[in-house]
């Protein structure tokens, strides 16, 4: 047994373990890895926290996104109905231009209406006094004649007017 490369492998091995523990290697392996170990701990703890408020900081997000889309659908509301509100004004206002204009357009024609009758009304007073005093000459003659003439052509002139 002695003799065997298998035997001195052993030996060797434990050997070199007794010299390693002797050294005191083993309490630095375990102080790396527990080293190794609180620094993973921490690393992880620094995921999760920044994980966390990478959640509140997108949850934030949202709900300013939600609410500035509920601002945008409230503006857009107020200006649809700012824009019937202004359109039913201007729809108003033209047909009040458009009833003034009709109004006025009839009062000018009841104008020029009235206008025309009291030309007619004057050339056929004229036509009538003339024809009247034509026939009032022909018929009276002298002062007398005159004098009713004149009379005449007054009150034919007053009751036309």
């Amino acid at each position: 047994m002695l003799a065997t490369p298998e035997f001195w492998v052993l030996v060797a091995f434990i050997i070199f373990f007794g010299i390693v523990i002797y050294a005191g290697a083993h309490k630095t392996i375990l102080n790396g890895l527990d080293a190794r170990s609180k620094r993973i701990s921490e690393e992880l703890d620094e995921a999760r926290r920044l994980r966390e408020e990478a959640q509140n900081i997108l949850a934030d997000y949202e709900k300013k996104r939600r609410e500035a889309e509920k601002e945008a659908d409230e503006i857009v509301a107020v200006a649809k109905a700012e824009a019937e509100r202004l359109a039913a004004e201007a729809r108003q206002k033209s047909e009040e231009f458009v009833a003034r204009r009709t109004k006025m357009a009839e009062t000018k024609i009841a104008q020029a209406e009235s206008q025309a009758i009291a030309e007619v009304r004057a050339v056929a007073a004229d036509a009538a006094v003339k024809a009247a005093g034509e026939v009032l000459k022909k018929s009276t003659k002298g002062k007398k004649g005159d004098e009713l003439v004149v009379k005449g052509l007054k009150e034919v002139r007053s009751k036309l007017h």
